[in-house]
């Protein structure tokens, strides 16, 4: 029985009736095996494909789950859980950058490279970035614990592995982990320049106006308590910056755009259209799950050792301080002479 839509899994046309399970109507595929609903979802799920895309999108501009569970049930009566809107954030997430990964932006020879600290479950971390001055891409990005010239070098190593050839000048702050790094991994062929201040060019200005944007990310992204995690859910941000918003220092287009790249991935839906549920229990229909994120990260993250907060600032000293007590400043005034006037009111006499 050929139909007018095409399976869900292989596009085959010739799929046949397969009854009906809670008032929605399920068909058969003849050409992979498999049965898929008869609504406007991914096989294994429920929620229509514009709803999942909406959530996505409204995750990375900044809405909590909470907000966006909200939002579904009072627009389309939908109730998914936080745990369902959090995997499809994770699933999506994950797809979304292995496919951005597979395309090789054409980027400028000047290079900026910076970072920054967040909270990763109640411990500081630092989220390192690597991005091209000229289309505005972010070529490499990490998550580690401390910063060291291994760390350093593992950025720049990314991002000549994303883009493809080395920069001609690259520009960090003045973090001793980056001479090390950046002889390492590109000798000597590259200018290094270390900025001395931010009134002083070239500067980390335009990398810190980029986490300017990413920690307004991470207010939303609450509860971090694996690098894995946070890296995943970061990654996927960073998906989202390079190739679904739009930047008005680029004439309204994406940096993957000005880099060239030529994408079937423009937004969220987009990526939601094109997965086939490769995560999914056709048995049961359910969607299994990604332990551990295996899919995403085939070996465990180095990121260092975990500190404390407040353990780089000054110890105290033993002992009581004297509290330093500020006294009024003592104004003298000079004494001025006194001047009575007297006046005499004489009455004309008659």
């Amino acid at each position: 029985m050929l139909t007018d839509f095409g399976c869900k899994h292989c596009g085959s046309n010739e799929v046949v009736k397969y009854g009906l399970e809670g008032g929605i109507q399920y068909w058969w595929c003849k050409s992979c095996q498999r049965k898929f609903a008869d609504n406007d979802a991914l096989p294994g799920m429920h929620t229509p494909i514009p709803q999942v895309s909406s959530a996505l999108n409204m995750y990375y501009s900044g809405m909590s789950i909470d907000e966006i569970r909200q939002h579904l049930e009072q627009e389309h009566n939908n109730k998914p859980s936080d745990s369902t809107i959090y995997e499809w954030i994770k699933r999506f997430s994950i797809e979304a950058t292995e496919a951005a990964n597979t395309y090789k932006p054409n980027v400028g020879d000047v290079w900026l490279a910076d970072e920054t600290v967040i909270d990763l479950d109640g411990k500081k971390a630092f989220f390192w970035d690597l991005i091209d001055i000229k289309t505005r891409f972010l070529l490499a990005s990490q998550l580690t614990y401390n910063r060291t010239s291994q760390h350093a070098k593992d950025l720049i190593e990314q991002a000549v592995k994303r883009a493809g050839k080395q920069p001609r000048v690259l520009i960090t702050d003045k973090l001793g982990a980056y001479v090390e790094g950046a002889e390492m991994a590109l000798g000597g062929d590259t200018q290094h320049i270390q900025t001395k201040g931010f009134i002083v060019q070239p500067n980390t200005n335009l990398l810190e106006r980029f986490h300017g944007s990413l920690k307004s990310r991470t207010k939303v992204m609450r509860g971090f308590k694996t690098p894995e995690g946070a890296s995943m859910i970061l990654q996927g941000w960073l998906v989202y910056y390079n190739s679904f918003r739009p930047h008005e220092s680029l004439d309204d287009k994406t940096p993957a755009e000005k880099a060239g790249i030529k994408s079937v991935m423009h937004n969220w839906r987009d990526v939601v259209m094109l997965s086939r549920g490769d995560n999914v229990d056709f048995d049961t229909g359910e969607i299994s799950p990604m332990p551990d994120f295996k899919r995403f990260y085939t070996e465990p993250l180095d990121i260092g050792t975990p500190t404390r907060y407040g353990l780089t600032k000054k110890k105290k000293r033993k002992g009581v301080v004297k509290k330093k007590v500020k006294y009024a400043p003592v104004i003298e005034v000079k004494p001025t002479p006194m001047i009575t006037a007297i006046s005499f009111n004489r009455r004309k006499s008659r």
